[in-house]
């Protein structure tokens, strides 16, 4: 399995990536909301 990564690999990574980036940035923003919010009714 140590074969050179080739451009289309690259590629895919680089997708990968950008797909994590997607999913998880406005998840942890949603969740960073939900607690903001959660310490303004309970203070």
């Amino acid at each position: 399995m140590s074969t050179p990564p080739t451009a289309a690999h690259r590629t895919n990574r680089i997708a990968i990536v950008v797909f994590w980036a997607y999913v998880l940035i406005p998840l942890a923003w949603g969740v960073v909301n939900t607690l903001r919010q959660a310490l303004k009714l309970f203070s």
